[in-house]
């Protein structure tokens, strides 16, 4: 097996085989789901750490956050006020449920998600999944769009559509924001705000494992 077949396979075994067995067992992995993402983020980290041809401040630095910082913000401000009109008129019963009757968890929230799944998964989906398989896949739209579906895949373990459409359309927005900054921690900003702005809104009912605290 040459090189080339080998990334293929690694690619295939962890973005599409394990989101699958996760489906599969989505049951009984409800507590089990942010630890697994650690322990695979600590190994995909383990990986490009000893990567030679990886460059390390990628993980730390704001890159190219200057030439995009404009986008981002513009996006994420227009992307919510819209979002916040159109939820409140079909779901007013969910319309920012979680921080009016669930204060307590939703401030929780706001600290552990950035840091407990955020991060984890934009190491993944984005540090790991630019840099490794940059040689099978050297055109970048090639690997923002199948970044972006294997990030939808992942989600399938919530078992409804909605998880899955967020994904997608989160996913090729952070791809798209990671090949033209080059920077983790620009990815996790750009998660994090629309991570917690859809939780906020109500729509995290649609990406709850029934995880407890």
């Amino acid at each position: 097996m040459n090189a080339s077949q080998y990334r293929w396979c690694e690619l295939f075994l962890i973005f599409f085989c394990l989101p699958s067995l996760a489906y599969i067992f989505r049951d009984y992995l409800a507590n089990w789901l942010i630890p697994a993402l650690i322990i695979l983020m600590i190994i995909c980290c383990f990986l490009l750490l000893n990567d030679p041809h990886f460059k390390r401040f990628r993980l730390t630095s704001l890159g190219q956050f200057s030439t995009i910082k404009r986008r981002l913000f513009t996006t994420f401000l227009s992307g919510a006020l819209f979002s916040a009109m159109l939820y409140g008129l079909f779901n007013q019963d969910n319309w920012f449920a979680l921080p009016l009757n669930s204060t307590t968890q939703w401030l929780y929230l706001l600290v552990a998600y950035p840091i407990l799944s955020v991060l984890p998964q934009e190491l993944i989906f984005r540090s790991y999944f630019f840099h490794r398989y940059k040689r099978i896949l050297p055109k970048k739209n090639s690997r923002i769009i199948l970044s972006a579906t294997v990030f939808a895949l992942a989600h399938s373990v919530y078992d409804n559509w909605v998880a899955i459409a967020l994904s997608f359309a989160g996913g090729l927005l952070f791809s798209y924001t990671y090949a033209h900054s080059r920077s983790l921690m620009v990815c996790v900003l750009e998660h994090s705000l629309w991570g917690l702005w859809i939780f906020t809104l109500g729509l995290g009912r649609y990406l709850d494992s029934g995880i407890t605290f």
